[in-house]
């Protein structure tokens, strides 16, 4: 019995939308899964990785909320995320003393130094990825990017 539903190679994108779109799921997979592999030598999840990366730029520290609002990929459960983090040693939390509801996190001593020790493993990677493009079309790739995210943000 024929599926019903059509295989990718025969079905074509409905407009030339659809078929960028499904060309950015495709190569955001590919290249993700590189990034992965080099963040498991410091046992992190992307996401644990950017909330790091997030609080490194911000060494007084950043508010558990705007921590999620800076996230390059939404996680529904930011708590959860900063408590692995914090497990490890590797931010720490504490209420303010002025509005006690604000639960400030910071990067530890630990967290800069496994940065630190990904920094070149993560930039080769993209490297290898990325940089046959060159970077004019680098900037021209990025340039649309944000356009198209500009349009529906």
């Amino acid at each position: 019995m024929k599926s019903a539903v059509p295989s990718r190679s025969k079905r074509r994108p409905a407009c030339p939308e659809e078929a960028a779109f499904l060309d950015l799921l495709r190569t955001t997979d590919i290249l993700s899964r590189r990034l992965v592999a080099v963040l498991k030598a410091g046992d992190l999840s992307a996401n644990q990785y950017n909330v790091l990366r997030i609080l490194r730029g911000s060494p007084e520290g950043l508010p558990c909320g705007e921590i999620a609002s800076c996230m390059i990929t939404r996680d529904p459960d930011i708590t959860r995320l900063l408590d692995r983090l914090e497990k490890r040693g590797l931010i720490s939390r504490c209420r303010e003393n002025e509005d006690r509801r604000m639960v400030m996190a910071r990067i530890t001593p630990d967290g800069l130094k496994l940065l630190a020790r990904l920094d070149q493993p993560v930039e080769e990677a993209h490297r290898k990825q990325l940089g046959h493009l060159g970077r004019e079309s680098l900037r021209a790739l990025t340039e649309l990017l944000q356009a198209a995210r500009s349009a529906v943000t």
